[in-house]
């Protein structure tokens, strides 16, 4: 059984940073993809980040491009989001996701086969 658990998440001034933590469990994903996305209260879920897991390619939203930076650590099955110059419009619940034998990485949570419970990522002015 997948298990993905996401940490991390807190409140940060804006400018700040925060490292996101997902931990995957369940499977071997040498295989997989994995995206980050994010959800604020009232709006649709969008896309943030995405890697593969065993080139270590990457893709990222244009709204967070230059300032978030994803990667894995292979040993210890877990994928990192660095959040730096965080901005307000930047608040929104993280979730990690992970989708199977993709060669192509993937903007749509639709695609994604499992999914996290979130983290809380608050950032003031």
């Amino acid at each position: 059984q997948v298990q993905l658990v996401e940490s991390g998440g807190g409140l940060v001034q804006a400018g700040g940073s925060l490292r996101l933590s997902c931990a995957a469990s369940g499977r071997t994903f040498s295989s997989y993809s994995m995206g980050w996305f994010r959800q604020a209260p009232g709006k649709e879920r969008d896309f943030v980040a995405a890697i593969r897991w065993s080139s270590g390619s990457t893709y990222y939203a244009d709204s967070v491009k230059g300032r978030f930076t994803i990667s894995r650590a292979n040993a210890k099955n877990t994928v990192y989001l660095q959040m730096n110059s965080l901005k307000p419009e930047d608040t929104a619940v993280y979730y990690c996701a992970a989708r199977y034998a993709s060669t192509v990485l993937s903007t749509s949570g639709a695609t994604y086969d499992y999914w996290g419970q979130g983290t809380q990522v608050t950032v003031s002015s």
